[in-house]
């Protein structure tokens, strides 16, 4: 190959390729580092939960009678139900972000 070939062929060939694999491969970092965020945050909701169903179950377990019961059980599922909707709306977000950074990462961005 001749000199002005072989500029021509690395520039429009392995000079993107090489962009090209460090794009990926930095997104790659990013998806890793971002599933590990999901990951985390999934246990610590599932955690919260966990430790708020025992902490109605101690008290329905301790309750007089059963209005109270009932009272505690409703006050557990209106909490529950407002604690899944912001846990859900904080997983979107990490996605939401992962998907950001993933993209970015491909486009050089980060």
């Amino acid at each position: 190959m001749t000199d002005t070939a072989s500029d021509a062929f690395k520039e429009t060939i392995a000079d993107p390729a090489k962009k090209a694999a460090e794009s990926i491969r930095d997104a790659g970092t990013k998806i890793a580092e971002n599933s590990a965020s999901v990951g985390l945050k999934l246990l610590d909701q599932a955690e919260t939960n966990t430790r708020e169903a025992f902490a109605a179950m101690r008290a329905a377990a301790s309750a007089k009678d059963l209005s109270e019961v009932m009272k505690i059980q409703g006050e557990f599922l209106r909490e529950q139900g407002s604690r899944s909707m912001t846990q859900a709306r904080e997983i979107g977000e990490v996605i939401l972000q992962f998907g950001r950074d993933a993209v970015g990462a491909v486009r050089g961005d980060a």
